[in-house]
């Protein structure tokens, strides 16, 4: 059985394009300094992840003098719904109401939390 792309991207790509989605656009250097915060890597693993990324269709390039300038072509938000879309049918049957339960179960179980506005889930997404 042939093996179909994921949308969600895998870590390490996910880091790559948090970075773009950061910057707007950016060469390896740029990728690589904002990845190092969290995962210092070699220049040629960057630029071999944001050439992966081109190939994947999530990026697009353009030459820069001897270097290339990375674009993402799709936004955070668009990733956020295809793993929430991945989540739901891999965990809940695609049930956006399974999910809510379960979330609303699990804040029942725990003591309450202090959250932030900006770290609450957004059901507009689901």
């Amino acid at each position: 059985m042939p093996r179909t792309a994921r949308e969600v991207p895998p870590p390490l790509e996910l880091l790559c394009l948090r970075a773009l989605w950061t910057l707007g656009e950016g060469n390896v250097k740029a990728v690589r300094q904002i990845v190092a915060e969290s995962r210092p890597l070699a220049y040629t693993t960057i630029m071999t992840v944001l050439d992966r990324l081109v190939r994947k269709g999530m990026l697009t390039r353009r030459k820069l003098g001897r270097s290339f300038a990375y674009f993402p072509q799709s936004t955070r938000d668009a990733a956020r719904r295809a793993a929430l879309r991945e989540l739901l049918d891999g965990y809940f049957d695609g049930s956006e109401e399974e999910l809510l339960q379960f979330l609303r179960r699990r804040a029942e179980e725990q003591p309450p939390v202090r959250v932030r506005v900006e770290e609450r889930i957004d059901t507009v997404l689901l």
